[in-house]
């Protein structure tokens, strides 16, 4: 047949060919905006309706109540639908959970299978936890508004047709927590747990002491909770404030009973989330030598006050800080090492996790090399640097970490000076000392501050509280937390961190996650040749109607441009506009309107007129504004230079 067909009959022919291809393929992925990326999905043709009237089936297994719970809450409350759940049945149930007699070893222990047909929404996995992401996978198949917390009417509740085989590429998906620069209450705590599981993570890492605050009961030391959990309340830029006066109030902070965090660690656990607690020593500290002052070297430390956020350190000449006050615990005093092994011994008992996190990080040693103390603790242990003295901490720390059943972790600086074998890593000053450590043979969660640091700016500075460095969406997205010329198995896991000096509530805590949270949950969960920006953003267009929905904050940061200001010779600037996504158009004024898309539109940097005193940005797509109209006074933008 095909030799009466001429060459331009056969031209056509194939290019429709590859126009049906094409098109089938866009189906295929239409409407399943699903984050983390899944392992494998292939969509079929028709949907699922969801009925009136809701069975799950599913074993009676204590460990799948959070699951069908989780469904019953979702469905009930957005749909008006009657969940029912049984463990038989004799018709065809709507929803149907399976743990599989015999295990697939392609899943795992986390790794599920989702079929979708007109008739049924089959999940299956080896253990219980599989089942959980898998239903976490199925309320994004469902349109948007799935998160509302009221009825929504006039809404299809159809599932697209399709079969996933999903699971994780890392064991470790975590984000951190600091709630000890502000003190986040228990059911804020939850609140974080409820949203990151959401997208797989599986362990929350609290940070839970600081110079800021000492924020968990311990038994037989009251003074650390009494004195070291409160400082004076002070809003505004962090690290700037004025020194608190002796008659401020100290009742800014507050701290977990041992009851309430057996509470957070049993919620976490039916969700599937381990926690991870740190003590941060021996630096960061300020806290508890403010409540024991004997467990510092430096005299003077019993007029120390916990910290409210005014300047302690001299960061000009970089990392490690020079302190203008000794925040460290004292290597050379045996009290510190009595004090740590109470606080471990009831922490372990406490965190059923099998790793304590014991810091590490920005000791200053300037008070240490001039201390009579700890000059005969290098003398009598044959310790030559000042480092050597801080592995000298951290060796004994870990023993006491070790004789509780527990393995110790700490951030990169413990490489420094020698540090055990057996002790892990979550490295943090990029990605080189992660890499070194594994090499090494340690254990290593990456946390890199390039890509994973989430209290970085994520916007231009006019919008954001301001901090010290940026970290845009589309740099996050970059993270490959598995570096080629690594021994995979030592890389146990991927983290982003969320530091909270300048995050003082739960709101803004959110804004800070997401969407970056998206960007490190798929780099730890998604096939590395599965990730393409283009694609997360349309998805994460998508989770931000979802999160509207939800009433959870974000960042609408990708659609404000990136602004960098040039000098030129003759000494007049120049502003550059660089969009996050593609299909924005960038619009400005100078002279101090308000500007649409009507205005000036953005092709090429543009020079700021001599007298102007005010730019302004704003960003479209099409009709519609998507950008936040962003104000920069021009005396503004002459210090951004070089930057």
């Amino acid at each position: 047949m095909l030799k009466h067909i001429n060459m331009k009959q056969l031209t056509c022919l194939l290019l429709a060919l590859a126009f049906s291809l094409s098109l089938a393929a866009q189906q295929r992925s239409a409407n399943v905006n699903l984050i983390p990326e899944p392992v494998s999905l292939v969509k079929n043709g028709g949907h699922f309706a969801l009925p009136q009237q809701v069975t799950i089936q599913c074993a009676a297994v204590p460990e799948l109540k959070i699951a069908t719970d989780l469904l019953k809450e979702k469905i009930g409350a957005a749909t008006g639908s009657f969940v029912n759940q049984v463990t038989h049945s004799d018709k065809t149930p709507a929803i149907r959970f399976v743990l599989l007699a015999k295990k697939d070893e392609t899943l795992g222990a986390e790794g599920y299978q989702l079929s979708v047909t007109p008739q049924q929404i089959l999940i299956r996995a080896n253990e219980a936890n599989g089942i959980f992401y898998g239903v976490q996978t199925l309320l994004q198949l469902f349109p948007a508004e799935i998160e509302s917390k009221e009825k929504v009417a006039g809404v299809k509740w159809h599932v697209p047709c399709l079969e996933i085989t999903d699971y994780p590429r890392l064991g470790w998906r975590g984000l951190m927590f600091d709630v000890a620069r502000h003190f986040f209450t228990k059911d804020e705590v939850k609140q974080y747990i409820d949203a990151m599981v959401r997208y797989k993570f599986n362990l929350l890492h609290l940070h839970l002491t600081d110079d800021e605050g000492w924020r968990i009961e311990i038994k037989g030391l009251p003074k650390l909770t009494e004195v070291g959990a409160w400082n004076v309340k002070k809003v505004g830029t962090f690290g700037n404030f004025t020194p608190p006066a002796a008659n401020e109030p100290r009742n800014y902070g507050g701290f977990y009973t041992q009851d309430d965090i057996r509470e957070l660690v049993q919620y976490a656990k039916e969700r599937f989330v381990n926690i991870l607690p740190e003590v941060d020593v021996p630096g960061h500290s300020l806290a508890a030598i403010a409540s024991y002052p004997e467990l510092s070297c430096t005299p003077g430390a019993e007029n120390y006050k916990v910290r409210s956020g005014e300047q302690i350190m001299d960061w000009s000449r970089g990392a490690p800080p020079i302190a203008l006050l000794d925040n460290t615990l004292c290597p050379a005093n045996e009290k510190v090492y009595t004090f740590l092994d109470t606080v471990i011994t009831q922490i372990a008992k406490l965190f059923p996790f099998e790793y304590i996190h014991l810091g590490g990080d920005e000791a200053p040693h300037n008070f240490w090399e001039k201390n009579e103390q700890v000059k005969q603790l290098m003398k009598r242990e044959g310790l030559k640097t000042i480092p050597q003295v801080q592995a000298y901490f951290e060796k004994r720390v870990e023993q006491i970490v070790i004789s509780k059943g527990k393995k110790f972790m700490g951030w990169d600086e413990i490489l420094e000076g020698g540090v055990s074998p057996t002790a892990a890593v979550m490295s943090w000053r990029g990605m080189k000392y992660g890499i070194e450590a594994a090499k090494a043979g340690h254990n290593v969660v990456m946390s890199p501050t390039e890509f994973a640091y989430i209290d970085y700016m994520q916007a231009d500075e006019a919008t954001e509280p301001r901090v010290y460095a940026s970290l845009r969406l589309n740099k996050s997205y970059q993270f490959n937390p598995v570096p080629a010329g690594v021994n995979p198995k030592y890389i146990i896991g991927a983290q982003a961190n969320l530091w909270t000096e300048q995050i003082y509530n739960i709101r803004q805590a959110e804004y800070m996650t997401w969407p970056r949270g998206f960007a490190i949950a798929e780099s730890a969960w998604s096939p590395a040749d599965k990730k393409e920006w283009n694609d997360f953003v349309s998805r994460t267009e998508d989770h931000f109607k979802r999160l509207d929905l939800a009433e959870t904050k974000y960042s609408p940061a990708i659609y404000d441009p990136a602004i960098r200001v040039r000098r030129a010779a003759d000494k007049s600037l120049s502003v550059e506009l660089t969009p996050e996504i593609q299909g924005l158009d960038i619009y400005y004024s100078f002279d101090n309107s308000t500007p649409d898309r009507f205005y000036p539109k953005y092709t090429a940097p543009v020079a700021v007129p001599k007298d102007a005193s005010l730019l302004r940005v704003v960003s479209y797509r099409g009709k519609e504004q998507v950008g936040r109209l962003i104000s920069i006074p021009v005396s503004d933008l002459g210090k951004r230079v070089g930057k």
